[in-house]
């Protein structure tokens, strides 16, 4: 190595935060970060390293061959001083570099674009000179005293992503050389750059593009709650509505779409919820109810009504029973099913331990459903396993609370509700 590049250090100053957008946007950005995530121990270390990056507690980030180097502030200010230390490429592959670089049109080019084009680093790998890191190939050191990468390791490494993503000189100054000594060997090489030589035709390189596919970004942040769902524009205009169209109709499904949305979403940040199954999309009937439920006026309410099959008492139990339980409960009340095997035996066991023998009502049991001789009481069983109370109310089985694991629980539940027949 000449005294030049022994000598060569970059100083680049703390970069704001960077709320709301990836470390990393280009593909060698993703895959150096790709090369600290897959090699961490420690996960949770990783990702508080991302914060701290996020927050802006990174310093001035120093690179220079083989090593970088930064201040970084853990969040109740204390300082470490955080390097990773990265293998210098050797005078021989540097060499074999320039000579890579010169035999195929565009390399230098590219460069001097301030860009990394997958076949550059596929050329250069096939002359035994690996530019990007791999796993493992990211050494830190910390005066925490951390022996494997820690957050202020990881928040480096997140922080030089974004100077990569700037210029690749930074890289290639990390595996031991600076940008004016890259330019010399390739200019002694055959290369000297020239407004010939940086012309790049127009397009983009197949093998580049796909190449970069590989290497996927980073999730972008979640989202943020709001207070409520949002408030759709109102369709009261002085301009008559086109045929077919219902304004009233309109404004109450865009409503309900909003809320919908802000329930999904709601799930969706629930602490947790990427370990639960994607729950089916509901049917045409279903979502009727769902819409229903959300008090339309008469003429929609009837429009639900006909066109998911029901009567408006039908309606009006299925519109009871999704506000109990959405989806489950509305399978519990129009779907009858015979209880077998093992499930039958649970229940049965179930149903003999809820009460004392000389308090057990008499039930008269028929598929998945179990109604108290002379009283309007019925428990109903789903298929997870959970007992819905149900009373007999103007001639009709309707659900009267939510689900529970015991029997006798969701009886009682039926027993204080109102208004039922005898």
């Amino acid at each position: 190595m000449t005294r030049y590049d022994d000598q060569a250090e970059r100083t680049f100053v703390a970069l704001p935060p960077a709320q709301g957008r990836g470390f990393a946007q280009t593909w060698w950005g993703r895959a150096w970060l790709k090369a600290l995530e897959d090699a961490a121990m420690d996960t949770a270390q990783v990702k508080t390293g991302r914060r701290l990056a996020r927050a802006g507690a990174v310093g001035a980030v120093s690179v220079r061959p083989g090593r970088i180097t930064a201040v970084v502030q853990d969040r109740d200010r204390t300082a470490h001083r955080a390097d990773v230390l990265l293998e210098q490429l050797s005078d021989a592959q540097w060499d074999r570099f320039a000579d890579m670089a010169t035999e195929r049109s565009g390399h230098v080019a590219a460069l001097l674009d301030r860009d990394m084009p997958p076949h550059l680093v596929e050329d250069a790998a096939a002359a035994g000179i690996d530019l990007l890191p791999g796993m493992g190939d990211l050494e830190p050191e910390c005066d925490c005293g951390a022996w494997d990468h820690c957050g202020h390791t990881a928040a480096l490494c997140y922080q030089v992503a974004r100077l990569l993503d700037q210029d690749p000189f930074v890289l290639l100054l990390m595996r031991g050389r600076a940008e004016g000594a890259v330019l010399d060997a390739l200019q002694a090489h055959g290369s000297a750059p020239t407004e010939d030589a940086a012309f790049r035709p127009e397009g983009v390189d197949a093998a580049e593009a796909y190449a970069a596919g590989l290497v996927l970004p980073p999730l972008p942040a979640p989202p943020g709650l709001g207070e409520g769902p949002g408030v759709p524009p109102s369709l009261d205009t002085e301009a008559a509505p086109p045929p077919g169209v219902d304004p009233s109709g309109l404004s109450f499904l865009a409503s309900r779409t909003a809320a919908e949305a802000h329930r999904l979403l709601a799930e969706a940040l629930r602490g947790g919820h990427g370990g639960h199954a994607v729950a089916p999309e509901p049917t045409p009937a279903q979502d009727a109810v769902r819409l229903a439920a959300g008090d339309p006026g008469p003429d929609v309410l009837d429009r639900l009504g006909d066109g998911s099959g029901r009567t408006p008492e039908a309606l009006a139990a299925a519109v009871r029973a999704w506000r109990l339980g959405g989806g489950a409960a509305l399978s519990v009340l129009e779907e009858e099913w015979a209880v077998e095997g093992d499930t039958l035996a649970r229940a049965r066991a179930a149903l003999e331990s809820a009460w004392e023998e000389d308090e057990r009502p008499s039930l008269l049991a028929r598929a998945n459903r179990w109604t108290v001789v002379g009283a309007p009481h019925q428990l109903r069983l789903d298929r997870r396993g959970r007992w819905w109370p149900y009373r007999r109310e103007h001639g009709r089985w309707v659900p009267v609370g939510g689900p529970s694991q015991d029997p006798a629980t969701a009886l009682a539940s039926a027993a204080l509700a109102t208004d039922g027949e005898p």
